[in-house]
């Protein structure tokens, strides 16, 4: 088929796994892996093939990019003890426990460790699209460790490419791989972010800005391949790098793009991603003799149920050498944890880009045997872990009973009374930094009490409904209502937030002002033009120049705003993704007062 039909075909395919899912109550991965393995059953659409260039220098650099400035660095530095054994020694030991099975089942010793190598790595973005329903530390370590350990895989494999080929590996080789792979590919990522930063730093242009987020996931990914190193892990490096610099180097136009732009762009590649997995199996399935079949899905079960085992088992024994917690949680939920943690560890593209960049026996100077048996074992295990353990996930996540973690909402709620409460310490000096008049000021203040109202009766109403749910579920423990009525609490608690809400929300909008000059009755009404002779001046206008004085303190509130956040963050205070979601809203705020961005 044609590149363009093949594009109209995935694209299709995803709209109508997207309008799907929502229907059969399926994760949307779901769907359209098994969309893709019923086109599978059309002869012309399985030759569609996936070159695994393609992942691995287009698709991959993207998708970790976005995952990466999505991730929480004070996740990975509080975790930075479990993530690194989990990312490193645990896919050696899944490798090594993949080749001992296919060894029992009579395959060579390097094409057993090739498979190995690439079904050993759970997968970033199979993690993000099913991993949501985790609880956060548990899904930000899975997410950590998910784009890190790619980069141990890809050096198992051509350490085990080596093997097969006849190359001569010692242990001295196998250490100069691995430091070169990971201080290869940290370095290419810092060097890569190290200048975007200095080149964003100069320029305000949106277009500029968002053209060099582009190119940056690209060029540390060649920056590492030039000095046979991770690519995965400089994209990594480079992404977490640029999340935690961006707010001082990009504009308020460029991140709301980014943030409109990117999570499509990633979400329309996972989604082809998954489509063609489905293709694939199916083409594997018709390449390999009926005989085989029966033996090679033994393999898939037993390689499957290896990977999952050996994941537990990992997690059992990491768990001896972390840092002892007063706070640690008791046995049984520690080991409800590790089993939620072992099923959602799911393979996906990745694997199937190693076990695909194996090369054929005739394009190699020597004979690499089982080929299509590394790449059908590969898929298998791929279509396992998204059909079985996907949809068991959910039932496995309520089973564990893990406790409601309030956490991001109270820093969220903290952080918004900390920048508000600031920027009405400050509104006084910012007003006279920039000439605004005692009208402006004292209206700023009022908008401004308002939206700390807001925040703190937010905050009580969550409260109150965490204390009626708790008493709930006690009652129904007991069987008996509550004699004291304690809905009517959280009723007036909510009706006090509501009211709050109202009147926060409550401001006028472009056709309409409140005519308080004299302070007396706050009345909102229309606008309506008071003369049209031609004998006014407009420009001199008092409502054009209250309008100015109102937009230049505005925006001087939320740098003043900005400032804070990032002091909370850097402190410790408040968590990386607690930041993302107000920056949003603040960069909401200044495009509506500024306007949006023309391009030429």
């Amino acid at each position: 088929m044609e590149g363009l039909e093949v594009t109209v075909l995935i694209g299709l395919t995803i709209l109508v796994g997207t309008l799907l899912a929502p229907r059969v109550r399926l994760a949307l991965p779901l769907v359209l892996v098994i969309l893709g393995l019923l086109l599978g059953f059309v002869p012309q659409l399985r030759e569609i093939q996936l070159p695994p260039e393609t992942v691995l220098l287009l698709f991959l650099p993207v998708m970790l990019f976005w995952e990466s400035l999505t991730t929480s660095l004070r996740s990975i530095r509080r975790d930075f003890r479990y993530i690194l054994p989990m990312s490193t020694l645990l896919v050696v030991a899944s490798a090594f426990a993949v080749a001992g099975i296919g060894l029992l089942f009579g395959m060579p010793w390097e094409t057993a460790l090739i498979l190995g190598a690439a079904v050993a790595p759970p997968d970033a973005t199979a993690v993000a699209a099913l991993g949501r329903l985790l609880p956060t530390r548990m899904f930000m370590k899975l997410k950590a460790e998910s784009l890190t350990n790619d980069g141990t895989a890809l050096v198992l494999y051509a350490i085990a490419i080596s093997l097969a080929l006849g190359g001569n590996v010692t242990p001295l080789s196998v250490t100069m791989s691995v430091l070169t792979s990971y201080v290869g590919g940290i370095a290419a990522g810092v060097v890569v972010a190290a200048l975007a930063y200095l080149l964003l730093r100069r320029t305000s242009s949106t277009i500029v800005i968002n053209v060099t987020l582009l190119l940056i996931p690209f060029s540390a990914f060649l920056l590492a391949e030039i000095v046979h190193a991770s690519g995965v892990l400089a994209v990594v490096v480079a992404g977490l790098i640029v999340a935690y610099v961006s707010p001082r180097v990009t504009t308020a136009s460029s991140r709301r793009q980014v943030a409109a732009a990117w999570p499509f762009g990633a979400f329309l590649l996972n989604g082809a991603l998954f489509v063609l997995i489905g293709l694939e199996v199916q083409f594997v399935a018709h390449e390999i003799s009926a005989a085989a079949i029966g033996r090679l899905v033994l393999i898939t079960l037993a390689v499957w149920m290896t990977l999952l085992i050996v994941r537990y088992l990992f997690q059992v024994m990491n768990a001896l050498f972390q840092r002892r917690n007063p706070a640690r949680p008791s046995r049984g939920a520690r080991a409800r944890s590790m089993a939620v943690s072992t099923v959602a560890g799911m393979r996906g593209a990745v694997s199937l880009a190693i076990a695909l960049s194996v090369p054929a026996a005739s394009a190699t100077e020597g004979e690499i045997a089982g080929r299509d048996e590394i790449v059908f074992v590969t898929a298998g295990v791929i279509l396992l872990s998204l059909l079985v353990q996907g949809p068991l996930l959910p039932a496995i996540v309520r089973w564990a009973r893990f406790p409601v973690d309030h956490a991001e909402d109270e820093e969220y709620e903290l952080a918004e009374r900390t920048i508000s409460g600031a920027a009405l310490a400050a509104l006084d000096d910012l007003a006279l930094e920039h000439g605004v008049g005692q009208e402006i000021r004292d209206k700023v203040r009022a908008e401004g009490y308002q939206m700390l109202e807001f925040s703190n009766a937010r905050a009580l109403a969550r409260e109150q409904a965490i204390v009626d749910a708790e008493a709930q579920a006690l009652d129904v423990m007991l069987g008996e209502p509550d004699p004291l009525g304690g809905g009517s609490m959280s009723e007036e608690a909510e009706g006090d937030g509501a009211d709050a809400a109202q009147t926060a929300v409550r401001m006028p909008d472009a056709s309409r002002i409140v005519d308080d000059e004299d302070g007396s009755d706050g009345e909102v009404r229309t606008l309506q033009m008071l003369a049209t002779s031609v004998d006014v001046d407009v420009m001199q206008r008092s409502p054009l120049l209250r309008h100015e004085e109102h937009t230049r303190l505005k925006l001087a509130l939320l740098d003043r705003k900005r400032e804070v956040l990032l002091g909370l963050r850097r402190d410790g205070t408040v968590d990386d993704l607690v930041v993302r979601r107000i920056s949003a809203r603040l960069d909401l705020e200044q495009v509506r007062l500024q306007g949006i961005e023309d391009y030429d």
